[in-house]
């Protein structure tokens, strides 16, 4: 590509996102909101939703970005967005320059210069184990459907995967001798997961209950987890039923699919999990990431220093 156009490089580095670094459609299209946006300010938008005028925004080039213009976009992006989503967009414009850098069409990065905002991660919500409980008890079990949506929330709970994880399960993806279900996680990167045994049974309830009715998937890929008609089921639609079913029985925190991750790392801390085994099972690439769910578990670790320091 020998044209400089900033569209037409933003473009590339959003198509490199899916092939060679294996991104989901839904990452690329966050990646693509953020760095149009940027390009957008660029060429003259306004917070007030002013969009530039075409050809100004057809004429930008990657040269015409410095740092200046980069902390330009910060201050744009000030007034209207949280400090942990201008320290997300602004990841997205340096992952990008350093893609431009590494292909030669640019000899620095601009952005690498600019102070990521600094931000408090919020506490991860989770369930107690009673609600956890409550929660799947309550699942209707009267139909494949509601023998669906236990096996999901049962194996949400299980395994700790996210919901994206959960809905691009297939068949093949469960082995139920070994215990264990094979996850495809961020980045396509695969890791094997352990399942519990009420979690595989629910499974196996649910999957005779769709063949009993004389339906099974259409699509190749022999799905895991089906929607009513009969194809791979949405993290959407996960999400919906599990947010109908907690108002339902009218559980006291709010609750989503990512709230099971959280109640399951912090359930297994609790009961004295090692921390790295968590990471491995959560998928976490950095410990870090992991240690937030520490939090929940002081309380924990204060009646074992009572009951063992000798000078407590």
């Amino acid at each position: 590509m020998n044209e400089r156009r900033l569209t037409a490089w933003i473009e590339r580095y959003l198509d490199t996102l899916e092939s060679e670094k294996g991104y989901s459609a839904h990452t690329r299209r966050a990646y693509g909101h953020d760095l149009n946006e940027f390009a957008a300010c660029l060429a003259g938008a306004t917070r007030e939703g002013g969009r530039p005028a075409p050809e100004v925004l057809a004429a930008l080039t990657v040269d015409a970005v410095d740092e200046l213009a980069v902390r330009g976009y910060l201050a744009f992006l000030h007034s209207v967005n949280t400090k942990a989503t201008i320290a997300r967009k602004l990841s997205a414009v340096r992952s990008f320059f350093s893609f431009l850098v590494k292909h030669r069409v640019l000899e620095k990065n601009p952005a690498k210069a600019v102070a990521t905002p600094r931000h408090k991660r919020p506490m991860p919500a989770f369930l107690s184990v009673d609600d956890v409980f409550r929660l799947l008890e309550q699942v209707p079990a009267d139909s494949w459907l509601g023998l669906r949506n236990r096996a999901m929330f049962e194996t949400l709970y299980s395994t700790g995967i996210r919901v994206s994880e959960l809905t691009g399960l297939n068949l093949e993806d469960i082995e139920k001798e070994a215990g264990l279900v094979k996850v495809r996680g961020k980045g396509n990167k695969q890791r094997l997961v352990p399942i519990g045994q009420k979690a595989l049974k629910s499974i196996e309830d649910y999957r005779s209950a769709l063949a009993a009715a004389g339906r099974t998937e259409t699509g190749p890929e022999q799905a895991l987890f089906l929607n009513n008609r009969f194809r791979r089921i949405s993290s959407r639609s996960v999400a919906r039923i599990l947010r109908d079913l907690a108002d339902r029985i009218g559980l006291p925190v709010p609750v989503s699919p990512h709230a099971f991750r959280h109640s399951f790392a912090t359930h297994l801390l609790n009961g004295g999990a090692d921390l790295r085994a968590v990471q491995k099972m959560l998928g976490h690439s950095s410990l870090s990431t992991t240690q937030r769910y520490t939090h929940v578990s002081i309380d924990r670790l204060m009646a074992i220093y009572d009951k063992a320091h000798p000078r407590s």
